[in-house]
């Protein structure tokens, strides 16, 4: 019951809007209902993230975090998770300012390109047993494709404000996107190879293929496990999260593309982030982690969508972690580590994936694979370490 839930409320849905319309809008009136359904669970999830967020960081950085609005559930500790509603209201009740010489009309929309292209990127992950929005046969096309347009809309953000400092961080951002594009696509592209297919369906059917549970997934295997890395980096970069954050540098350039924007059109640039966040990291547990298969053959008993869930929060709280553990990277340090290291070994990778597929099965197989993608890591490092003239870190303590 718990398995077809989300399908027969939708089904339920939209046969009750169906009695005041005509036939032929019920495809019209899906696409709504689809829509409708990912911008909500979405959006309680940007909600609930980004208290969780602060709190995560407040634990780690030894200080408080929201604990005051919401329910009177401290015994608990949920108290807090009221914040993100009053920062909603806050946003939605606050002045929209917009520069004297700014582009109006490209001022406005560029929030809105901000979100659409994410939510259309959702559309397409497969998020349980039979629940996708649309199922493409170049589902992955249609994910790179639409999230391409972000860089349009930090781009119209930047230009549009006429501020050279929202024009500076616009381009910064452009650049880092465009590099990061590279290796986050070549990543993806043994997926492709070892299913046999650009559907995202059919790649989650292929690493439940076998009895096997959790070692039938692509994260598995040599070329897999380096490639989720390397895709989980590329993501980071394409979210601007930390350490990639530097198009919010605000040490060099304040805001960013987005200074001068406030109230609800800065949200909406917020919200933007973190649900491009949540497709990027929707994808990896699609190609990498086995989507929502159950990692035991033994818990298909348990809904397929409380598995992809729990896969994607579990992401999220590595990313968390991650920025609550690095420092910001300098720009020439961004594009280097894309263009030096990463596309690089993602094309290794993609010689190792051949290499793995045609090799035969044994422990020489993983010996072979793996330790072809251990000395290229090690060549890499060992070389632009050396290019740079740059030796052993040496760690002076304070007395």
């Amino acid at each position: 019951m718990a398995e077809t839930l989300p399908v027969q409320l939708k089904a339920a849905l939209v046969q009750w809007v169906m009695q005041w319309l005509p036939t032929g809008a019920e495809p019209w009136v899906s696409a709504l209902v689809s829509a409708g359904a990912i911008l909500a669970l979405f959006g309680l999830l940007f909600g609930v993230v980004t208290v969780l967020e602060r709190k995560g960081l407040a634990r780690m950085q030894n200080r408080y975090g929201p604990n005051r609005v919401g329910l009177p559930l401290s015994s608990l500790r949920l108290a807090g998770f009221g914040q993100f509603l009053a920062d909603g209201i806050k946003a939605l009740t606050k002045e929209d300012v917009v520069p004297r010489g700014a582009d109006r009309v490209v001022h406005a929309l560029a929030p809105v390109v901000m979100v659409v292209p994410a939510v259309l990127a959702l559309s397409v992950l497969p998020m349980g047993r039979h629940l996708v929005a649309v199922d493409f046969e170049a589902g992955l096309l249609f994910f790179f494709a639409v999230g391409s347009a972000t860089e349009l809309a930090v781009f119209m953000a930047g230009w549009s404000s006429r501020n050279k400092y929202s024009l500076l961080g616009a381009m910064r951002g452009i650049a880092q996107m465009l590099s990061y594009e590279v290796p986050l696509v070549l990543a993806v592209v043994p997926v492709v190879m070892a299913a046999g297919s650009l559907s995202l369906v059919r790649i989650v059917e292929a690493q439940g293929a076998g009895a096997g549970g959790w070692m039938g997934w692509y994260v598995a295997t040599p070329w897999g496990l380096a490639g989720f890395l390397l895709f989980l980096a590329a993501a980071l970069a394409e979210a601007n999260r930390s350490p990639f954050d530097l198009p919010e540098g605000e040490s060099e350039i304040v805001a960013g593309y987005f200074i001068e924007y406030s109230g609800f059109k800065f949200a909406l640039f917020f919200l933007g982030e973190y649900l491009g966040l949540f497709a990027a990291l929707g994808l990896a547990v699609t190609l990498f982690l086995g989507g929502w298969q159950a990692p035991l053959a033994g818990l298909g008993w348990v809904p397929s969508w409380i598995w992809f869930f729990g896969k994607l929060f579990l992401l999220v709280a590595v990313a968390i972690w991650i920025r609550g553990s690095w420092p910001r990277l300098r720009v020439d340090q961004l594009l280097g580590l894309a263009w030096k290291f990463m596309v690089p070994l993602a094309l290794v990778n993609l010689g190792v994936a051949v290499l793995w597929r045609f090799a035969p099965e044994g422990l020489l197989r993983w010996l072979v694979c793996g330790g072809v993608w251990v000395l290229a890591y090690v060549a890499l490092a060992r070389g632009l370490a050396g290019a740079r003239g740059l030796g052993p870190r040496v760690y002076h303590w304070a007395e």
